[in-house]
């Protein structure tokens, strides 16, 4: 049976799939990431009420993608997966100014578009956290440089993205998540520990949008070519419940 009210931390949570998964959820995954500018009024119009854009410069919001690799879900509760995340910086502060959420961390990612590689994955992002999960084809191409990710879903191909790998260094860091779970802003803590990599203001970060639906959403946020960093993460994310934003 999926879950039928919000989970908090220290539930032992059953999803429909008949898989079981303790909150906060330890992972271990390898990611590539980067924030891109883009345009602001498009954004905007994709973030739920109680959200507002990030501007990573005076005219232009960012959006962030995300190429991951997960190795072990919690107590290996389920096979490891590929996911392809298109978020989009946010806060609930109208008035921030460009840029200071994200140095600051005040700024979460609302979670836009979510394919993952199996239906147990879709449904822990779904109904513990109402994360937009759908699944999809994903392959990730790996090499000394950079990870190429290819996202197809219905058959359609969403998106190919190329991001470089950045030197790292260990480190841990915290942030949080935002996702829409009936009806209700929730916001998700999420931790890391491990490899830490991040270079600013990358040219190395491409975006090819296909020929899917939201193929032609990327393509409305007229996403730059430039990013305003890139960065990649290799370790422990955790993921703690989902709290209602008042």
């Amino acid at each position: 049976m999926a879950v039928t009210r919000r989970p908090v931390d220290g539930d032992r949570v059953r999803l429909s799939t008949g898989h079981e998964v303790t909150l906060p959820l330890v992972t271990e995954a390898t990611m590539t990431g980067a924030v891109l500018p883009a345009d602001a009024d498009a954004v905007a119009s994709l973030l739920p009420t109680g959200l507002h854009p990030v501007s990573v410069t005076p005219r232009r919001a960012g959006v962030v993608v995300l190429c991951v690799e997960y190795r072990r879900i919690g107590d290996d509760a389920m096979e490891p997966y590929d996911e392809f995340a298109v978020a989009f910086p946010a806060t609930t502060d109208r008035a921030a100014p460009p840029l200071l959420p994200l140095l600051t961390r005040a700024a979460g990612g609302y979670v836009w578009s979510l394919p993952v590689t199996s239906e147990p994955a879709r449904a822990l992002g779904d109904e513990v956290w109402g994360f937009p999960k759908t699944v999809a084809d994903i392959t990730h191409r790996d090499d000394a440089t950079r990870r190429e990710t290819t996202v197809v879903e219905d058959g359609d191909r969403v998106a190919t993205v190329a991001i470089d790998w950045p030197r790292s260094l260990p480190a841990a860091a915290t942030t949080h998540s935002y996702a829409v779970r009936d009806g209700r802003l929730l916001r998700i803590p999420v931790g890391f520990r491990g490899q830490l990599g991040v270079a600013p203001l990358s040219a190395r970060v491409a975006v090819d949008p296909g020929d899917h639906d939201r193929a032609d959403a990327l393509r409305s946020l007229d996403i730059g070519s430039r990013a305003v960093l890139s960065f990649s993460l290799d370790g422990e994310l955790t993921y703690g419940a989902g709290r209602p934003v008042e």
